[in-house]
């Protein structure tokens, strides 16, 4: 965060994909992502050697801000999302940045997707804002996909950065 005359201005991330070889990224942010899981490693072990992993990190001024992304773990029917920002970068807006750019790529592999909440509401709002909807009896939240077109960010965005 920048700060000049008292006035907070939001940092702008540079979005990448989160390539088989980044997996590190992966396992180091699953427990923020998935605190209460009392199997973490199906959310990153082996991650991007599958063709529907995919995911997003976020890079403020080169450091590690955040990341999403989704693949099946054996509990869901449903490739899960998994969003992890770290905690200097809470007050950002940068959960919103990677979501909106995470819900145009995985819409072209996914019809539909899911997030769990563990219960969390400001986690269940902020999911529904982007229209999730809960499933009675279930932590689970969903979202039916359609496919859009893809626009990426112009700011700091390397078409070279695909996945693996």
């Amino acid at each position: 965060m920048c700060i000049i005359s008292k006035k907070r201005i939001p940092m702008s991330p540079a979005l990448y994909f989160l390539r088989s070889s980044e997996s590190k990224i992966v396992k180091d942010l699953t427990p923020y992502a998935h605190p209460k899981s009392e199997n973490p490693h199906v959310y990153f072990e082996a991650y991007g050697l599958n063709g529907e992993d995919l995911g997003l990190y976020a890079l403020v001024n080169n450091t590690l801000a955040g990341a999403i992304w989704c693949r099946r773990v054996p509990q869901n029917s449903l490739p899960e999302v998994s969003l992890a920002i770290l905690p200097d970068f809470t007050q950002e807006e940068i959960d919103a940045i990677m979501m909106e750019q995470f819900l145009q790529e995985v819409s072209v592999v996914h019809s539909e997707i899911s997030a769990r909440t563990y219960e969390n509401q400001a986690l269940i709002n902020f999911y529904k804002k982007f229209g999730f909807e809960e499933q009675e009896g279930s932590e689970l939240l969903v979202k039916k996909l359609t496919k859009q077109e893809i626009i990426r960010p112009k700011d700091n965005y390397d078409p070279q950065r695909w996945m693996d």
